[in-house]
């Protein structure tokens, strides 16, 4: 039916395609790796990113409340002072009636 060299030539045919289609399969294989590396390499600076938003807020915060702290304690040594003066000068004007 087929001569030797039809079938030779045949399978040196088959085995070239066999060829190129590993070729192929194994360039696709290294893309989706890429790829896949891409994604998780985007995945972990997004969740950077995310921890540094997060760290600049709580910073934010912080100063806030440092700021609002020191607010506070200025509010509490004038009102001191203020008591304290009334305190003494109601004091002084008991004694001297």
């Amino acid at each position: 039916m087929y001569t030797d060299s039809e079938i030779d030539l045949l399978i040196d045919d088959l085995t070239v395609a066999a060829l190129e289609a590993i070729e192929q399969a194994a360039g696709e294989a290294a893309r989706a790796a890429f790829l896949a590396s891409l994604e998780r390499e985007a995945a972990a600076l997004r969740e950077t990113q995310r921890w540094r938003l997060e760290a600049e807020l709580q910073k934010q915060a912080l100063a806030e409340a440092k700021a609002a702290g020191r607010k506070k304690i200025w509010l509490a040594i004038g009102i001191s002072v203020v008591s304290g003066l009334a305190v003494g000068v109601t004091g002084t004007l008991l004694i001297r009636k």
